[in-house]
């Protein structure tokens, strides 16, 4: 349906290397802030299982498995997600 794939391998907007599609963004997009850079870590550390790279992506990891049993609809899943993602780039850049 010309839809751009994404977070699948061997696609343009996924994972590079040690990175996830997260830090791929921020790069391509030129977003490379304290902030997000600080976020990028955890977001990565929750998505690859590499815990030690923030303590709080194991927060961020239990969360989004909580929300994936708690909502059968991705869209659903999507929007109530997004108030983490807000509240930890708020964190990041407000609040470290």
């Amino acid at each position: 349906f010309g839809a751009t794939p994404f977070d699948v391998e061997n696609v343009f907007w996924s994972h590079r290397g040690e990175t996830c599609t997260f830090d791929t963004m921020v790069e391509e997009f030129s977003l490379a802030t304290q902030p997000l850079l600080r976020l990028a870590a955890i977001v990565r550390g929750a998505d690859t299982a590499r815990l030690d790279l923030a303590p709080e992506a194991a927060g961020l990891l239990a969360a989004s498995l909580g929300l994936s049993r708690m909502h059968s609809d991705d869209l659903a899943q999507l929007e109530a997600g997004m108030t983490f993602y807000d509240a930890f780039y708020r964190w990041c850049r407000d609040a470290t």
